[in-house]
């Protein structure tokens, strides 16, 4: 009798999600100096860091070494042409980034509907670029109508996107009331694990649940020094992706130990 393959779990990884911060160049470069110095101590954990767009070049082209890499916030769907103020997956590319974040919450309260998000998903995977797709609800209700929204909004991000795209595809769970607040106001480690297991769930629909085992479900919303330990210690995450404490090269730090800590 042939034994069955063990599947490996996804690499974990931290994201820093810089959003329209700092107001200036030079304090990103501040920012990213301080990281250089102090990611030699980060082990088992893969580091992105996504600036404003106008610091892209500068801070990829100031830092030599292989611990970070460098993804973006944003980019449209279309490869060229009349899209003021757009960038394309081709120039993403071409800057040199590694991943790209698609369908924030921020991005959604724009505007951005799950057509858009699934277009621009599909773009980013198409050119073997790792996809950060965002999804979470705006409100838990005692009756896990929550659970439905997130059911439809992972589905519909997912439209057109086929099973052999979706390895560069990552799952970030970021609930719109978590983000943004304090460590106090977010997630528990029991509701994070349940809400993973859903996520999971509602994945092996779509493509089968041998083929999403390596797909990492990572977490967003308020993660902070004082709650990085929890919700690391949740067996099924597999990452965060950190808001306004990445902009504090010493709390991200912090925040990144508590996850490669872990192991897998």
């Amino acid at each position: 009798m042939l034994k069955e393959k063990k599947q490996r779990r996804p690499r974990k990884m931290i994201i820093a999600n810089w959003k329209m911060n700092p107001m200036t160049e030079k304090e990103a470069k501040d920012i990213l100096n301080v990281l250089k110095r102090k990611i030699i101590k980060i082990f088992g954990a893969e580091t992105f860091v996504c600036p404003p767009a106008l610091y892209f070049a500068t801070l990829k082209k100031s830092y030599s070494g292989k611990k970070i890499s460098f993804g973006l916030q944003d980019v449209f769907y279309e490869e060229r042409g009349s899209y003021t103020g757009e960038i394309s997956v081709e120039q993403a590319k071409d800057f040199g980034a590694k991943l790209v974040i698609v369908g924030h919450s921020e991005r959604r309260a724009l505007g951005e509907t799950n057509d858009i998000v699934s277009k621009k998903l599909k773009a980013v995977l198409k050119n073997n670029i790792k996809a950060v797709l965002c999804v979470g609800e705006r409100e838990r209700d005692e009756h896990g109508e929550y659970l439905l929204f997130l059911r439809e909004e992972i589905r519909a991000s997912l439209s057109g996107i086929q099973k052999s795209m979706i390895d560069n595809l990552i799952i970030a769970y970021e609930p719109i009331w978590a983000i943004g607040k304090n460590y106090k106001m977010s997630i528990s480690a029991r509701e994070l694990e349940e809400v993973i297991i859903f996520i999971k769930k509602v994945l092996s629909e779509i493509y089968g649940k041998d083929e999403v085992q390596m797909v990492p479900i990572i977490y967003g919303g308020s993660v902070e020094e004082k709650n990085a330990e929890e919700l690391a210690g949740v067996p099924l995450v597999d990452g965060f992706l950190v808001g306004h404490e990445s902009l504090k090269p010493n709390s991200f730090i912090t925040i990144a130990l508590a996850l490669s800590s872990r192991k897998k």
